[in-house]
Parts: structure tokens; sequence; C-alpha cells
């Protein structure tokens, strides 16, 4: 039923759909974006084309990543299908920030789950009552999958971990080497490379993106770098605008017994920085300036903290109303080798106090497991990465420029994943973890008091199928053919569609991540549970150069 004051309805005015239209549009809706994400799930997945927005002349970009497709699909024209997709976009884009990865599995899930649903709720069942059975199992099966869940170790358990996430074996080789030397929290930097093959590299020390302030502070012009060791460090975000503002402190650092000094500031005009290369003054002291890192104030502070608390030094902030003239011997900190170039500037061996550097990473790490935003806890982390010390780099190659991006893209999803599953631990992959929870279902539906508890183990069971049945179609093979054989074969057992049989995933090395398992399947059953309960979808007016069909 819809109200409308006219025969023909216009799509500019404001309107309401109401049962059972509106689940009907809603599970188109669903279906469309899903149906579209789907056939990226596995190890062999196909690939998506989205045309280019701007240039149309340009190839299309070919995406396999669940996220990434929902993200491109902004709007679809009918105006009720609409709100189901845009649900389920909405769902999938915050499962990605909240871990990554797992979206195409919480797809497929969420879909399964409401088209059951809807199917058993026009046979008569209560839709309020079906979600608070399907919320209350949930909690159960994830009770049920921290249960089974072990802690990856050493490179070769790391890099199984990793080739389930990736797909990619010499990609998952690699990263499996990294985390195992780096650890879940180590520093990561990952870049496009200019071989066709995958390069690593590892270095000492910390480095930041800034770098000196002009190539007239260079002094090794082979590698445009200068290094020092046994440097002074002043850490400031003043303005140095005079060169009478530095004869004080080039004066404090040499009574500090420092002949090199690194000074971080936010600016150097030219005439102070000619006081520094003057040869009389680089006779007695060298020094360089480099920029701090970062876009904004937020950014910079938290730097300017970190280093202050790496070298042990005092910061000089224009916010509490320091300035260079209050420079003495108690604001430098130390280092064992500093070194710059164009681009960055990094230390070797700070001299910051241990304990308080301790207490700072368990704050970190505490911050990191809270936050949700995963920008903001890509930032925890690479601040804590430094604390630590140590940088992994790797420079991602292949044969053309399109394939590095998309392989750079998987590196970097992979790596998010790898951190979550060493924290986090792993449990048996290609959807094994699911399927093992049947059994509990089964359980839970046979001491069943009611109807409505019977159908959401139902649906529960129909839905974790869902994602094994979606990979085997997406591989090329029957579901109808290999289910019956998987399910004799019992729990850890699923199909490997790379070797094309049936096969015990945990001792075969394919895990997932115990984190990403939970939270695809978590976020689909809440999701699902709620948009159940939509009895009314309500369209606002659109401006009159809009149009939308209904």
């Amino acid at each position: 039923m819809e109200t409308s004051t006219a025969r023909k309805p216009n799509a500019r005015r404001p309107r309401i759909i109401f049962q059972p239209r509106t689940h009907l549009a809603f599970q188109a809706g669903v279906n469309m974006i899903v149906d579209a994400i789907s056939p990226t799930l596995g190890p062999t997945p196909r690939y998506i084309a989205v045309e280019q927005v701007l240039g149309r002349s340009k190839p299309a970009e070919l995406l396999d990543d669940g996220a990434a497709i929902a993200r491109h699909i902004v709007q679809i024209p009918n105006r009720s299908q609409d709100v189901g997709a845009m649900f389920v976009r909405n769902m999938l884009w915050k499962l990605h920030e909240d871990c990554g990865d797992g979206t195409t599995t919480a797809a497929v899930i969420f879909q399964s789950l409401f088209n059951e649903g809807v199917r058993f709720i026009a046979t008569g069942s209560n839709p309020m009552l079906l979600r608070r059975h399907l919320e209350a199992i949930s909690s159960q099966l994830l009770e049920h999958i921290d249960n089974h869940t072990i802690r990856p170790s050493g490179r070769t358990h790391l890099a199984s971990v990793a080739e389930t996430l990736c797909h990619d074996p010499a990609l998952a080789k690699i990263l499996g080497e990294i985390f195992d030397i780096i650890g879940d929290y180590g520093r990561l930097e990952i870049r496009s490379g200019s071989a066709k093959h995958l390069e690593r590299y590892y270095s000492e020390g910390i480095y930041w993106d800034g770098g000196l302030v002009s190539r007239a502070l260079v002094d090794n012009l082979t590698t445009l770098s200068t290094n020092y060791d046994n440097a002074g460090i002043l850490v400031t975000d003043l303005e140095i605008l005079e060169p009478q503002e530095l004869v004080g402190v080039l004066n404090q650092a040499l009574n500090a017994g420092f002949d090199r000094l690194v000074i971080v500031a936010k600016k150097i005009t030219d005439r102070a920085l000619a006081l520094l290369l003057m040869k009389e003054n680089r006779k007695k002291i060298r020094a360089l300036v480099v920029k701090i890192p970062g876009y904004d104030d937020g950014t910079r502070n938290e730097f300017l903290e970190d280093l202050a608390l790496l070298t042990n030094a005092k910061t000089l902030l224009a916010a509490s109303g320091s300035s260079l003239a209050g420079v003495t011997t108690t604001h430098f900190g130390r280092t064992r080798r500093a070194w710059a170039n164009l681009e960055f500037f990094g230390i070797v061996g700070g001299g910051g106090d241990v304990r308080r550097i301790r207490r700072q990473i368990a704050s970190l790490r505490d911050r990191i497991s809270t936050v949700k935003n995963l920008d903001r806890r890509s930032q925890l982390q690479v601040r804590l990465s430094k604390l630590m010390s140590g940088t992994a780099t790797l420079y991602v190659g292949d044969t053309s420029d399109q394939d590095i991006i998309m392989r750079k893209a998987l590196a970097k999803r992979t790596a998010a994943a790898m951190r979550g599953a060493i924290r986090d631990g792993v449990v048996p992959g290609g959807g094994a973890m699911l399927l093992s929870c049947r059994d509990l279902l089964r359980e839970r539906m046979r001491l069943a008091q009611t109807d409505d508890e019977r159908v959401a183990c139902k649906i529960l069971l129909t839905s974790v199928e869902a994602p094994v049945r979606t990979l085997l179609a997406n591989s090329g093979f029957e579901p109808l053919e290999f289910f019956p054989e998987i399910n004799k074969a019992g729990n850890s057992y699923s199909f490997d569609v790379i070797q094309g049989k049936i096969v015990n995933m945990a001792a075969c090395g394919i895990f997932d991540s115990s984190s990403v398992t939970k939270k695809s399947l978590s976020a689909a059953i809440r999701s699902a549970a709620l948009a159940l309960t939509v009895e009314v979808i309500v369209h606002r007016k659109l401006p009159p150069n809009a149009a939308a069909t209904t």
C-alpha cells in the first residue's frame, strides 16, 4: 500500500511505502548490491568492472574487494530498492573501517539471512521475535568461534594465514616473514616498486616524512642526504625567522656537548638558515633543519610528543608561549645517529627514558583496541610502531601500473587483517569455521521453546553455509555436488578450491582471522535482524531537477 494524492505517483513528491512492498523493494536492493559483490569471494575470484567516472575512454577499473565495489555504488535508480542497497553498503563500509576485510563474507551471509527471513515472515513469523532470537543466537556463535581460536606463530604459519587472506602465494610468503620479524604492532611501509617482483627491506631505527628544508644542508651529494653521529635534537613547532634567534641555540648546544645538531621546526627563513651554513659556525657545530611531518596540528603535535619522548628532549611549543630565547641545555634530546634527505629524516638509538616509552606504548595499545575508525586506528598504529623502533618496507611490483595498484591495495588489506589475526588468533579457513556452527544451531533448534526460535535457527543454518556455496560457485564447482561430502567430512573440513577437493583446513594450513570471521558474522546477523523489522519506507521530496523511479 502507498499513499498518494494522484493516480500516477510523482517521484518528486514525498511518498510512503508500506508492506508488503517494503520488504520486496528492500530485498531487490539488497540482492542487487550483494550480487555485484559476491563474485569476488574466494581464492579464484571473478572481477567486477567499474566504468571510470571521468574520462570514459579510459579502461574500466577492475575490482575484487567487496568494500571497494560497494563504495562505487552510490545510488540505484529505483528509490525504494536504493534504500535496501544503501543499507547493505553502509554495513559493509563500517565493517571495512573496523577490520579491513571480511566484507564479501558478510554480504553473502546478510543476503541469505534477509531473504530467508522475508520468506518466513510472509508465512506468519513475527519479525521482532525473529530479530530477538537471531541476536541472542549470534552471541552464542561468537563464543563458539572464540573456543576454536588458536594463535599463529612462526613465519610458515603466518604465511599460511596471509595466503588465505590474499590468495597470492608470493605476497603471502613475504608478509609471513615480515610479520614474524616486526610482530603485530611493527611498522610496515607498503610502496609501489619499480621491478616486476616483490622486494622487502628492513631498517634499524625510526623515520618520518619531512626531510631537509634545503638542499644546501646536504652533505653527501651522491645520496642527497646528511648523517650525524651522537647528535643533539631540538624539538619545536616555532618558526625561526631571524638569525639572532639561533645564536643562543647554537651556544647552548655546544654547552651541552654537541657538535652535531638536528633542529625540528615549523619553518626557517633563508636568512636564519644562512647563519647555520656559515663556514666559521660549521667548524664549531654542524646543524641541519628538518620539517615537522603531518598535515594538521593534531598530527604534528603527536609527532612532536613522540620524538621528544624517544630522544628525551623538552619540547618548545608556540601554544605555551615558548621562544628560542629560552633554550637551555635541558631542552636538547640526543640520538646515537640522525639522518635526513630531501624526503625523510630518522634517528637510530634515541636517548629517551625506557620506562616512559613503555608506558606510552601500553597507552597506545589500549587506545588502538578501542578505536573504531580505521583511519584513526592506522594513525595510532604508526605512532606505536615508531616507538617500538625498526621498519619493514615492502615494494610491490607487477607487470603493469594497474596490476601494481591492485596488488598494492591487496597487500594493505592483507597486512591490516594480519595484524588482527596475530592479536586475536585464527580459525580453520575456507568457511570451515562457519560450517562448524551448524552443530550448535541444530542443538539449539532441538531445544527451542517457540516456533520463532526454531525459525531463527533454520535461517542461520542456511546462512552459515552461504559463503562456502558462493566460494564453490565462483571457482566453477557445483555446490549441490560437493556439499553432501563436506557434511560427511565433519568439523574443520571444507572444500579447497585450489586443490579441487575436500580437506581438513587446519591441517592444510588454511586459516581465517578469528576477529574478521566474528565481525563479519556479527555484522551480517545484527544488520539483517534489524532490516527484517523495517515496516515502512519514507521517501523525501526530490528537488525539481532530480529524477527517480519508484
